[in-house]
């Protein structure tokens, strides 16, 4: 018998999530049945939404989540001893997965992508659920075609670094938003942002005056609030919005959500594209995607960070940390 570790959410989050809002249980798992494999934790994935899901799932529940992990102990023919794989087993440290019953997001289980020599990190990071994230919400709804103007907010987060990289990889000029000089200069000394800048100082209309005097036609959100406002009215005529997220407003009491300008004038006038997506709408595309951004990974057209934390009992603090906007890049644990 197996001891296993996880992190089980006892009550809605109020606000910024408490530690004692978990409880780490320790617990034996079973013997294995026909198509289950055991996995044994690498790496723990903390993420926005983990937050943003919190107040839809009845308490207490286990703290889901990807993780990358190797298989321990088998009873499925496809899946040998010593095979990495990703799912979706959340914050354990040991998890048992049947992959004959992954067809959707919750119980979803697949084989490491081939990542050629790369780390296996990349399976939570560029090559996993975020890379695919900015690979469609960008391809697919914005269809940025070379010459155009992408704007990206949260642009030095996990997704939305790879989403600018993702532009320029597709011929745009690309402007990005983060919240730290330190954050800046990574995306345009080291990612190749065109610009990019410190929303917590700048004017972001007159920054877009002179950063986008032509308009911007693409607009990738993974923020909300006041500056998404203020970015789409200089949204050119049939410009693009791809809404990802809104971690602004994450940790605010849904009763008294922020205030901000309305959208409706610049959507209808403009005659905008405003639409909003959740990435398990191309599951069955995701090896697609896979396959790109490893290439462009070898080729040193994407660079990721990752932003590691050690140790089960960390896990609460990375997530904290991912919130309140500490990590440059992919927040992750290593176990």
């Amino acid at each position: 018998m197996v001891k296993a570790r996880k992190y089980v959410v006892k009550r809605q989050f109020d606000g910024v999530p408490k530690r004692d809002d978990f409880e780490i249980v320790q617990y034996e798992l079973p013997s294995l049945r026909n198509g289950e494999i055991l996995v044994k934790t690498e790496w723990v994935s903390v993420d926005p939404y983990q937050r943003a899901y919190n107040r839809k799932y009845p308490t207490p529940y286990d703290q889901f989540g990807f993780l990358v992990g190797v298989v321990e102990d088998t009873k499925n023919p496809k899946y040998s001893i010593g095979t990495r794989v990703v799912t979706h087993k959340g914050w354990c440290d040991y998890s048992i997965v049947n992959p004959n019953e992954s067809s959707t997001m919750n119980n979803i289980v697949y084989k490491l992508p081939e990542l050629k020599g790369l780390s296996p990190i990349h399976g939570l990071s560029s090559v996993g659920m975020v890379g695919v994230t900015a690979y469609f919400g960008l391809l697919e709804i914005c269809q940025p075609k070379p010459g155009e103007t992408v704007v990206v907010t949260g642009a030095a987060g996990a997704v939305g670094s790879l989403v600018g990289q993702i532009a320029k990889i597709k011929g745009c000029r690309v402007i990005g938003f983060a919240g730290s000089d330190d954050k800046v200069d990574w995306l345009q000394n080291t990612l190749g942002f065109d610009k990019a800048y410190n929303y917590k100082t700048a004017n972001i209309n007159e920054t877009l005056k002179i950063a986008a005097p032509n308009g911007v036609d693409c607009y990738f959100d993974n923020v909300g609030g006041e500056i998404s406002s203020i970015i789409m009215s200089h949204m050119n005529h049939f410009g693009r919005v791809s809404v990802c997220g809104s971690i602004s407003a994450y940790n605010d009491d849904v009763s008294q959500l922020p205030r901000v300008p309305l959208l409706q004038f610049d959507i209808t006038m403009k005659q905008l594209k405003v639409e909003g997506f959740l990435v398990h709408r191309w599951l069955t595309r995701w090896s697609e995607a896979f396959v790109d951004l490893t290439k462009w990974l070898l080729e040193g057209k994407l660079k990721t960070n990752e932003h590691i934390t050690e140790g089960f009992d960390k896990i609460y603090d990375a997530f904290i940390g991912m919130l309140a906007g500490e990590n440059t890049g992919k927040a992750v644990v290593k176990i």
